[in-house]
């Protein structure tokens, strides 16, 4: 590995980095499959998707232009900032931890957001329905529960509100 390998990159080596969707690409397969892969097989990856063809349909050219360029150009960059390490003996590909420091710049994709506006119209609605269906009954519920049953909402929109406030704190 080169000596300008660093544990931290800055935010324009980073930007770097990523700038190229080969790299990108690379990073995720790697970080899919946790395990080294042959360049060989990166090769034939990177080209199926630029291709938008299965592996076994690409013609010997579309392949060849794709491990060229891997091995010249990105490989040893991805090398050269620490996030993947080669070795030519073996062909393999790996990543290493240094790989950790673009997470804050690379989409999580699996990420799922919660549907906070799903929440509050649920709480709306479950709300207004139990208050009118309480409210229609008067006669038959006394005022204390009324109030009581106001209450709850109340406070069910407001542990809704600090459940939200605390995770949108949390994810920074």
């Amino acid at each position: 590995m080169s000596s300008t390998n660093t544990d931290a990159l800055n935010r324009d080596e980073v930007y770097d980095i990523l700038s190229n969707g080969r790299r990108r690409f690379v990073i995720y397969l790697l970080r899919e499959r946790g395990e080294p892969i042959p360049l060989n097989d990166l090769s034939d990856r990177v080209a199926a998707w630029e291709n938008d063809l299965p592996v076994e349909e690409l013609t010997d050219q579309q392949v060849k232009r794709v491990y060229v360029s891997l091995y010249q150009t990105h490989i040893p960059k991805l090398e050269e900032s620490g996030i993947v390490e080669y070795d030519a003996d073996s062909g393999l590909v790996s990543l290493t931890s240094n790989v950790s420091s673009l997470d804050a710049y690379m989409p999580e994709e699996e990420r799922r957001e919660i549907p906070w506006q799903a929440i509050y119209l649920g709480l709306a609605i479950v709300g207004l329905v139990v208050y009118g269906v309480a409210t229609m009954a008067s006669g038959t519920i006394a005022q204390p529960t009324l109030n009581l049953i106001g209450l709850l909402v109340f406070v069910s929109f407001a542990a809704a509100v600090t459940a939200q406030y605390l995770y949108e704190r949390s994810r920074g």
